[in-house]
């Protein structure tokens, strides 16, 4: 019968924490690169639903006649100038 040894314990203990801590430090690390690529996948799921229930795409090019208003710098009379004084 074999006995399980106490500094083989406490090995595995540490391998276990070791792994655990740091997985957890990786995770930090690359948290925000995560999140970035699961929110670009979650956007372009909801705009391809809302394309298909409204049958309307936002990036789509449509063709629209502007035209430009010409503005005239015009100087509109406001009111004539009063100069005050100062009393002393």
């Amino acid at each position: 019968m074999q006995y399980a040894s106490f500094a083989g314990f406490i090995k595995t203990v540490l391998i276990i924490l070791l792994v655990y801590f740091g997985l957890k430090f990786l995770f930090r690390l690359l948290k925000p690169y995560i999140l970035k690529f699961v929110m670009k996948q979650v956007n372009q799921k909801m705009g391809e639903r809302f394309q298909q229930q409204t049958g309307f795409n936002p990036f789509e090019q449509k063709e629209t006649h502007s035209t430009k208003v010409n503005k005239e710098n015009k100087k509109e009379k406001v009111g004539e100038y009063i100069e005050y004084e100062e009393i002393d």
